[in-house]
């Protein structure tokens, strides 16, 4: 998979745990002390976030990295 790919896929997972939380995206960058416009450019993969960004996002989501990182990027075929 490649990174602008897996970046894809974890910016939706973004957007959606952020949706299931009921959060605008203007309420969780302030939540999570991010620009709102840098956050949006999260959810759309066009960032490569540090990990300190992805733990401020996933407290201000309420959920750990794991469950936004789960299977990212996908194990290789034998």
């Amino acid at each position: 998979m490649e990174e602008s790919a897996i970046l894809l896929e974890l910016g939706q997972r973004i957007r959606a745990q952020r949706k299931r939380i009921g959060l605008t995206q203007e309420q969780l960058a302030l939540v999570a002390d991010i620009d709102r416009s840098y956050f949006g450019s999260i959810e759309r993969g066009e960032r490569n976030l540090t990990f300190t960004v992805l733990c401020r996002l996933c407290e201000a989501l309420e959920c750990d990295v794991a469950d936004l990182s789960a299977g990212l990027p996908p194990k290789r075929a034998a």
